[in-house]
């Protein structure tokens, strides 16, 4: 069994784009990261967000709307941001409050910007395999992850746990894609499918993001299988500092000695996520620059 290390190659792709914006003569590219409220997760990941733009070279505007802002108001923020042409790519950080309609406000960011991939327009790109468009970060970086592991889909039954626009539906057309390193045979499944083990052990890549602590389980797979757990959920564990431990959709002490390649919780898919928001944004300034 080989654990992928989800950090080390985050690092290199870093790494690739800190020389790539060094080369960049001028203005550098601009991310504006957009995070409403204090929410404790989204501080945190908007933080990390601003410390990798930093070490990559990239500006990063950091815009802290209060909790309170209406829809309308933080709409003519984001209309701000899309008519700025110093700023290349924006994020709105999810949860936004209960009064705020998330997807519209995705649907806000201008397509040209939307480097977080959620734009209806991107998801169709994704589908029309238009490389124009910007892939969600976290399917992405799964398909980084496989190719960077030497993990060729062409042929392969990929089954993908979970259906949504973040992850599950993105990531299964881009291993659907007639590509280098795609051409895979795509199952979704769902909280609907009947008979789930006998789909899940057919896969020779298993993509669990179902959201459910360690739901996969050994007799779920079979021997030899490639497991990509994007899954991050608390579990109460009074050993720990904290009052609990960190893992994902997959029981890995089960699972992982049936895996031939399978990624950790944490150190696996999360490290991805951010580095690839970077690289939408680097291409995103090479798309509207021209550079």
């Amino acid at each position: 069994m080989e654990l992928i290390d989800g950090n080390k190659i985050a690092n290199d792709i870093v790494a690739e784009l800190k020389a790539e914006v060094g080369a960049i003569k001028g203005r550098k590219p601009c991310i504006a990261l957009v995070r409403v409220g204090e929410d404790p997760a989204s501080v945190s990941y908007v933080k990390k967000k601003e410390k990798s733009a930093a070490e990559i070279g990239l500006e990063s505007r950091i815009i802290l709307p209060p909790v309170s802002i209406s829809q309308t108001e933080l709409f003519a923020l984001i209309d701000g941001l899309n008519n700025d042409p110093g700023v290349d790519g924006i994020l709105v950080q999810s949860p936004l409050p209960k009064h705020i309609d998330e997807v519209a406000v995705f649907r806000r960011v201008s397509p040209a910007k939307d480097v977080d991939g959620f734009n209806t327009v991107n998801l169709g790109k994704v589908a029309q395999e238009d490389e124009t468009g910007f892939v969600a970060c976290t399917p992405a970086g799964i398909m980084e992850i496989l190719g960077r592991s030497g993990v060729d889909l062409k042929g392969k039954h990929v089954v993908v746990l979970g259906r949504s626009l973040i992850v599950g539906k993105p990531v299964a057309l881009l291993a659907l894609q007639k590509k280098a390193g795609a051409n895979g045979t795509v199952t979704i499944c769902h909280s609907a499918t009947s008979n789930l083990p006998g789909i899940t052990r057919q896969a020779d890549v298993l993509i669990a993001a179902i959201g459910r602590a360690e739901f996969v389980t050994a007799d779920m797979v079979k021997p030899g299988v490639v497991i990509i757990d994007v899954g991050i959920n608390r579990v109460p564990d009074p050993t720990k500092k904290t009052g609990y431990r960190l893992t994902g959709d997959v029981h890995f002490p089960t699972v992982s000695p049936l895996a031939s390649k399978i990624t950790p919780v944490p150190g696996g898919v999360g490290p991805m996520t951010v580095a690839m928001l970077m690289k939408n944004t680097v291409k995103a300034y090479r798309l509207q620059t021209g550079h």
